[in-house]
């Protein structure tokens, strides 16, 4: 009871009173979170004095995140806060009904609280370890800054789910990956700050495609093939990522009282959708992150060989983390649940087999995290069995061929719900894990995350608003 009185204080998003929002309040929210979002991005800290989290890019573009910026902490509370509530309810540690009103408010304002307590623990974990170093006397007004722009992630994330397209999770990592893509095919300004295409001849670009055209001008085979390889894997995880998208099971129904009328029901090979590789991959980019700042904040006295102290004493016992050279891990558990690029080191002969073991680790630990995430998310979001033959019946179908029965239309969803499940998370965990090992203009986990979530919102706005959109956008929509 103390929980469920607290739940009244934290101030929430309001719900919107008519049951179906129209396609132009949700695209106008989903704008303005979305610009907020890059706003956001672009506004510095104010007293840092160093940023050593800059070099983690792969970590950033997982967290939905710019490190540096007001929103350093992206997404992270958020998704730490999820993988521990559903690790606990799945465990059955938290026994809570999600199917019923009053146990998914619980389960709501549980996680609340949790993303709270991780938006303060996170802030203070990057200063204090000086993931984030603070300029003297500025460390209270830095922590101050991140956890404003921890609070803004979040209620604008919530802000997204009931007025907006989708979640706000998946909007932010969706427009980070997008950015970050067509600035990896089409940046024209070097890390030098030079811009290449006044000088196209002598200053490099580092642009994939600008790449591409400099190499075959300046008859640079290895530049070349290295930029060539990185687009075509592109294209390649693209097409089967939109394939795979489209297998589906299909259920027919009809309607109880009207005959000769039905609907098919479809259940998607990736039934859990792409939560469950976020999930993992922020999993493994927080097990880096962290394990990055704690040796930071460990090194002086292990260097010295002093005696370590306090926080550096804490840090020390994480050494099994593994070590780190420019943001990369070199050895420990960050490094066997990590990828390599495997095919640019082929390329330039950089190969061995250490990096080959790493990768069959990355498959297992991908593939494995993902079906557990799969299988929390299904019974913890409404999307088992008995919630989904729940939805139906109360929609008046039933299955071709049987009577209407809630427990029947259970029993068979059971044959497909759990082994797609299972079958999808595998498959997805798989997937993942291969692009990141092949490489292509932004890490494989990114790219695929991407495409899934932004083929998912065109499913969402082409299902539900096929009638109120402007005609437009519906020929647009059918179209593509």
């Amino acid at each position: 009871m103390n929980f469920r009185k607290i739940f009244n204080f934290i101030p929430e998003v309001t719900k919107p009173e008519e049951k179906k929002l129209g396609f132009n309040v949700k695209l106008k929210w989903t704008l303005i979170v979305l610009v907020s979002f890059f706003i956001l991005a672009n506004i510095p800290l104010f007293g840092l004095a160093e940023n050593a989290l800059a070099r983690f890019e792969y970590l950033a573009i997982i967290l939905g995140t710019d490190f540096g910026s007001i929103i350093s902490l992206g997404i992270g509370p958020i998704v730490m806060a999820s993988i521990i509530l559903q690790l606990l309810t799945g465990s059955g540690i938290l026994n809570i009904d999600t199917t019923t009103d009053e146990g998914k408010k619980f389960f709501q304002g549980l996680q609340k609280i949790l993303v709270f307590f991780f938006i303060v623990f996170e802030a203070l974990i990057y200063v204090l370890m000086q993931g984030l170093q603070a300029a003297p006397g500025f460390a209270p007004l830095l922590i101050f800054q991140l956890i404003l722009g921890g609070l803004a992630i979040f209620y604008m994330d919530e802000l997204t789910t009931k007025w907006g397209f989708g979640s706000g999770v998946s909007l932010f990592i969706g427009a980070g990956v997008s950015w970050r893509l067509i600035t990896s095919a089409f940046q024209f300004v070097n890390q030098q700050g030079q811009n290449c295409l006044f000088n196209f001849g002598s200053v490099a670009c580092s642009g994939k495609v600008f790449v591409l055209i400099q190499s075959i001008i300046n008859k640079y085979p290895i530049e070349l093939i290295s930029a060539l390889a990185a687009i075509i894997a592109t294209v390649i995880i693209f097409l089967i990522v939109v394939w795979v998208q489209s297998l589906k099971v299909e259920i027919p129904l009809s309607f109880g009282r009207i005959r000769g009328y039905g609907v098919k029901w479809p259940l998607a090979f990736f039934y859990a959708s792409v939560i469950p590789v976020i999930l993992t991959a922020a999993l493994i980019a927080n097990i880096q992150l962290f394990g990055g700042i704690l040796e930071n904040a460990a090194a002086p006295c292990l260097i010295e060989g002093e005696v370590c102290t306090g926080m550096a004493k804490f840090a020390s016992y994480f050494g099994f983390l593994g070590h780190f050279i420019d943001g990369q891990a070199v050895s420990g558990l960050a490094f066997w649940m990590g990828s390599t690029n495997v095919l640019e080191l082929i390329i330039r002969g950089g190969f061995l087999p250490k990096y080959l073991i790493q990768g069959f680790t990355h498959m297992l630990f991908f593939m494995f995290f993902s079906t557990i995430f799969a299988i929390f998310w299904v019974k913890t979001s409404g999307m088992d069995a008995k919630a989904q033959a729940h939805k139906i019946a109360s929609s008046g179908l039933q299955v071709a061929g049987f009577r209407q029965d809630e427990r029947i239309l259970e029993d068979i969803l059971n044959r497909y719900i759990m082994p797609l499940t299972v079958m999808g998370g595998l498959a997805i965990g798989l997937l993942a894990s291969l692009t990141d090992l092949l490489g292509a203009l932004v890490s494989g986990t990114a790219i695929l995350l991407v495409i899934m979530i932004m083929f998912q919102f065109y499913q969402n706005i082409a299902q539900q608003h096929a009638t109120d959109m402007n005609p437009a956008m519906r020929k647009f929509m059918g179209n593509v």
